[in-house]
């Protein structure tokens, strides 16, 4: 068990940060391999930790790209800038608000959680706040899908 443990968290980083490999394939053959509640609880949580891992990486490269000079061009567009001074304003002083939205990111997949884990380094919301929103949404995601995968394989 703790192989597959070791197994589902590294894939899962993997995953988090290349977006072309899905751990959801590996979910399913995580349940088919260890089935039953507590292995789809322990996977499910594996997974959450791999994947926040992987997108506190997509964090820290936004969050210190903001100040390129590449990125500084991109915001010179008045579209652009707009746009990231509008999520400025809604996610700045909230961090309930800004909670939720990374919660259903990472629990639901909408809005994508590559881009907001981006848009949460841009805008620097707090790790306090970012952190324990994706380990807890993830984790809640991948162990349903476990969980289903366990019920339609067993």
């Amino acid at each position: 068990m703790f192989l597959l443990w070791l197994s589902m968290f590294g894939l899962s980083i993997a995953s988090a940060l290349l977006p072309f490999l899905p751990i959801e394939a590996f979910i399913v053959g995580g349940a088919a391999a260890q089935p039953g509640v507590p292995a789809a609880i322990s996977l499910g949580i594996a997974a959450g930790a791999g994947a926040t891992v992987g997108k506190i990486i997509w964090y820290q490269l936004a969050r210190r790209g903001s100040e390129s000079a590449w990125a500084q061009k991109k915001l010179s567009s008045p579209k652009v800038k707009a746009g990231y001074e509008r999520w400025t304003a809604r996610m700045e002083g909230r961090p309930v608000y800004a909670g939720v939205v990374m919660f259903i990111a990472a629990s639901v997949g909408i809005p994508p959680l590559l881009a907001m884990a981006a848009v949460a380094g841009m805008l620097k919301m707090p790790m306090w706040v970012f952190v324990p929103t994706v380990f807890v949404g993830r984790s809640l995601r991948f162990g349903l899908l476990f969980l289903g995968a366990d019920f339609a394989i067993h």
